[in-house]
Formats: C-alpha cells, structure tokens, sequence
C-alpha cells in the first residue's frame, strides 16, 4: 500500500473526502429509500387504515369487512373476475406459447415481423383494444354492417377478447425467455434413440419451460383482474374488481369499501407475482450456461401450421390496433367512409392540454425515476448489509400493487390537510411519482443488470488512482450504464404515458392526462375522437418505442 501511494500521492488517505464518500454513498441508498417509504409504504399503510374506518360514523373498526358480506354486487365482481383472470390466462398462454415457440423453435418465416406486430399493443392504453374491438364487432360495427346482423360485444366475450390481446405481449415474452434455455445436446441424444419430434416436444420441449408458462399465466392473470380501461370500455353490465372499486369510490363515495375492494384486488394480485417471481427463478435454475440453444431446421409440416397460426394472430392485432387509426379518419363509421380530419380537431375535455400534460408529466416521472433507481442501485452495490437488503426488498414490492389499488392509496395518504406531504396532493409532481413507483420494480431490475455488468477492475483503478466515490460514478458506472439509463428513462415514459388505472383517482380538471381523456370521450359518445387521440398517444409512444430500439440495439464492429 505504501508503495502504491509512494506511485500515485493522490492515493494517500484524505480524512475530509473519505467522509464525504462516505456521505454519499449513504444519500445514494436514504434518498430513494425515503422516496419509497413515503410514496409506496406509507399510501400502502393508509390504505389498510382507511379500510377500517367507517365512512358514515368515522369509527374504527371491521364494519367495512362486515357490510362486505352484505354487499352482492362486490362478491359478483368476484366471481367475474376469477371467471374472466382463468378463462383469459388459460386462452392467452396458448395462443402466445404458439407464437413464441414459431419464433424460437420453427424455421417460419416472418418472425421479426411477427415480434414486433405482437407488441402493438403495449404502445397504447389498454382500453385502445376495447375501442377497436367495438369499432369492428359493436352493434354499429364493420363486420355487423357487411354480414347484416348487430352483434353485442359488451360484456365477458368483449372483455375476453380485449384482454387476451393486451396481455399476450407478456406472456409472449417470457415464453420466448423460457424456450431459449432449451439444449441442443438433449434432442441430439433423443434422436440418436428414435424419439420423434412429438416425442421430443412432449418429453423435453414441455417440461423445458413448464416454469416459463406457469410464470406467464400468473402475470396474465395479474394484467387481467387488474385491467381498469378494458372493462370500463367494453365490460357493460359484467363488471369486476377493478370497476368495482372506481364505482364505490367515484360513484357512490364509499372511500371505506373501496378500500376493503382494494385490498381484495391485491390479495390475488400479490399472490400471482410471488408465484410469478418462484417460478421465473425455477427456470433460471433450470437453464444451463453450457446450453447449447437449438437452431430450427426446416420442417414444413411443423413450420406451415405454426406460421398460419401466428400470423391469423398477428392480423387479428392489426386489425384491432389498425381500426382504431383508422376509424379516427373515417367520417361517419361504418356508414360514410371518406376521409376528414375533423376527429382531430377535440375541443371536448380540454382539447389537447392533456396530451401535452402527459407527456412532461411522463418526461418528469422518466427523469426522477431514473436518477432514483440509479442511487438506489449503485447503493445497493456499494453498501451491502441489513438496509442494502430492505431496499431491495422494498424495490421487488410495488409489482405485486395493482394500479388502482396505488392510485386510490394515494387519495388516503396524500389528501391531507394535517401532514406536511399533503402539499404534494393535486400536483403534477404526485401524478409523476405514482407512475415511477407503478413501474418502479421492473425499472429497478433493468438497473441492477445494468450495474451488475460494470466491471470492478474498473472501480478498484480509479480507487488505487485516488478517486473518490464521485469520480467511481462519473467516470466508472455513469459511463457504463449509459444504455442502461436511457432504456430506463424511456421506458418509464412509454408507460407513464398509455397507463390509467393508477391515474385516474389522481386526475383533475386542471391537471388532465391524456389516456384518461381518452375515457371521457368514449363515455361522452365521441368514439371517433378518442380513436383520434388514441392514435396521438400511439404515435408519441411507437417514436419514443422506435428510439429506445435504435439505443439500445447491440452494435456490431466491422
């Protein structure tokens, strides 16, 4: 050591900056912890105490609880939505278990067009598919007027639909996550003893991603007994929890029983992310790094079928997604077809203040969000122990709070006229923190990839060079993690921008945002303008989708 700071004296200790390191790296983990305390566990906290307490007396109690059981209305919500959560993860695990094994395990052909067709629908608002379906099979829809009959698509039919589209995306993904973990060497060896290719998918194809498809189906069920736009859209008379909770909160203001609805929503919700999270570890166990990933031949009697199922799939989001963009330029669907862009100009609802709201509203969510996650991380790396380990702990939480339940949390803890963050309510900066923390658990496992990648041959140079923990973070990890920070911050952007349910409690006249206009449009009557402004959300997000692809694409040397 000594010979070291004989070579480099700017290595010799300094009492005043190892303080300040030490400073530092402590406001690296207590700022976004606190962050975390205040807008996930305290709304967490008021929302269990606001449950108790009675909304005609102001007592504390369980008489919430116990007018549950006399509540029918609460308990059919229930039932549909447990209904609906299987019948839609049952329907969109196969179907997405098809696409992803054309992609990864077929020779078809296709298959980048396909991918990126299949997330159409993670650009826009949930209730966007909702808005196309009924564009296309409504009692005023294109295929009723060609065939000469009024289908009803509101309610468990509609809904199902809607919500298999929105949530295939995801489980299209884990899916193809869970196949590439497949070994060559194993079919090799199956062939060499006869087994053929049924015998090979029943034998090793299946049980290879069983944890990927028992991870996909609980996150589909999380994304469908959660859904806010979709059953506000499309759901008619069958309603569940979710529009259960925004009727007894803004319908009849039962601030006490929607909270007890919420906790109920949460129940299967944190349920179904715990399992989630187990088996997407199991399959991680199961993966070998020594695999060796299969390559498809071709083989026309597997690869023909799976090509024409996945892009009759394929079609069915285009059209949906499609109808909406073009319905928005249609004059009078389905009854006049020339073209105007009168659907643009909406002076309803504000006109288009809340787009822009939106978007600097999700640019401030972007850039809080990823300059917290960042501390959070490097903090978490740099300072092992009992608190390193809450944060992450706390950090792997607010997957498993469905956006309406955080939402109206947030109505309990921050509409305060006693507490000193009760200034916050009504502020953009509040609607800006409910996306970051809504989003917060996938942006901080990004992150912590990201970091994980820095190499520590780096940080123990500039340490030996006499560089402090500011030098390690400007001239090690920022530069590093680079990529990492952008698709972060644009990530939190694309969703702060098309989610609802989280918003929607938080939302006021002066402060509108553009995924709720959206709604009152439609409950306006003016479907052709919400189709409109539904094809300006896709717009801005399908851009910024666009630049986060050509960012964070790996770039080959030649």
């Amino acid at each position: 050591m000594r010979m070291i700071q004989r070579l480099f004296p700017a290595a010799r200790p300094d009492v005043s900056g190892a303080a300040l390191d030490r400073w530092l790296l402590r406001a690296c983990l207590w700022l976004p912890m606190a962050a975390l305390v205040l807008f996930f566990g305290i709304p967490m906290l008021g929302i269990a105490w606001r449950s108790l307490v009675d909304d005609s007396t102001g007592s504390v109690g369980l008489g919430n609880y116990l007018a549950l059981m006399d509540t029918p209305g609460v308990w059919r919500a229930v039932r549909n939505s447990l209904l609906l959560g299987v019948s839609t993860t049952l329907l969109t695990v196969l179907l997405a278990f098809v696409v992803a094994y054309g992609i990864e395990r077929t020779a078809m052909p296709g298959k980048r067009v396909i991918g990126m067709v299949m997330s159409l629908p993670v650009l826009a608002p949930s209730l966007v598919l909702g808005l196309g379906l009924i564009f296309l099979l409504g009692r005023n829809g294109v295929v009723g007027k060609m065939l000469g009959i009024r289908p009803d698509v509101y309610g468990f039919w509609g809904l199902l639909l809607a919500d298999v589209l929105y949530a295939l995306p995801q489980a299209i993904l884990i899916i193809r996550a869970a196949l590439r973990h497949g070994d060559a060497r194993q079919y090799e060896a199956a062939e060499m003893l006869g087994a053929g290719g049924w015998r090979q998918f029943f034998d090793i194809t299946l049980p290879g991603v069983r944890y990927g498809l028992l991870s996909a189906s609980f996150v589909v069920f999380t994304i469908t007994i959660t859904d806010f736009g979709n059953a506000v859209v499309i759901g008619g008379d069958f309603s569940v929890l979710a529009t259960e909770i925004y009727n007894q909160v803004s319908g009849q203001m039962k601030f006490g029983m929607g909270a007890v609805v919420g906790i109920l929503l949460l129940l299967p919700a944190a349920l179904s992310v715990w399992v989630e999270r187990l088996a997407a570890r199991r399959q991680a166990v199961v993966g070998s790094e020594a695999a060796l990933p299969p390559v498809p031949g071709r083989l026309p009697a597997r690869d023909v079928p799976v090509f024409l199922a996945s892009a009759a799939l394929a079609t069915c989001v285009v059209l949906v997604v499609g109808t909406v963009v073009l319905a928005s330029f249609i004059r009078l669907w389905p009854y006049n077809l020339s073209l105007t862009l009168r659907h643009y100009d909406i002076h309803t609802a504000g006109g288009y203040t809340s787009l822009w709201t939106s978007v600097w509203i999700s640019a401030l969510a972007a850039f809080i969000g990823t300059v917290l996650l960042f501390m959070l991380t490097f903090g978490v790396r740099r300072m092992p122990g009992r608190l390193a380990g809450a944060a992450a702990l706390l950090s792997s939480m607010p997957v498993a709070v469905p956006g309406l339940v955080l939402g109206l949390s947030y109505v309990f803890a921050f509409n305060s006229a006693t507490m000193p963050w009760g200034l916050l309510y009504g502020s953009a900066v509040l609607i800006a923190f409910c996306n970051y923390i809504h989003y917060h658990t996938q942006g901080y496992a990004t992150m912590m990839t990201g970091m994980r990648n820095v190499p520590v041959a780096l940080e123990d140079a500039t340490t030996v060079m006499g560089g402090g923990v500011a030098r390690i973070l400007g001239d090690v990890y920022l530069p590093a993690v680079r990529t990492t920070l952008v698709a972060v911050a644009l990530f939190l952007f694309m969703r702060s921008m098309v989610t609802l349910s989280a918003v929607i409690f938080l939302v006021s006249p002066s402060l509108p945002l553009a995924a709720v206009t959206v709604m009152r449009l439609d409950e306006a009557g003016f479907t052709s303008q919400a189709a409109a402004f539904s094809t300006c959300i896709m717009a801005i997000v399908a851009t910024i989708a666009a630049l986060l692809h050509r960012l964070t694409r790996p770039r080959h040397r030649r």
